[in-house]
């Protein structure tokens, strides 16, 4: 399983898990923190979408 975040594939990898962080400057880091952010507010959107879809089918087919 690729442990690479990246909010868009066409922008390539931000960041990879567990890379050493020593030769980054406080601006790339600074933009690593942001996008993290970002694909971590879209992984949150893909639960709560997947949630809702789930209740919808209990609701349907509960009997």
């Amino acid at each position: 399983m690729d442990e690479d975040v990246s909010p868009s594939t066409k922008k390539g990898v931000v960041h990879e898990l567990g890379a050493s962080l020593d030769d980054l400057s406080i601006d790339e880091l600074v933009e690593r923190i942001a996008a993290l952010k970002t694909e971590i507010v879209r992984l949150e959107t893909a639960i709560d979408d997947k949630k809702s879809s789930k209740s919808a089918a209990d609701s349907v087919f509960k009997f």
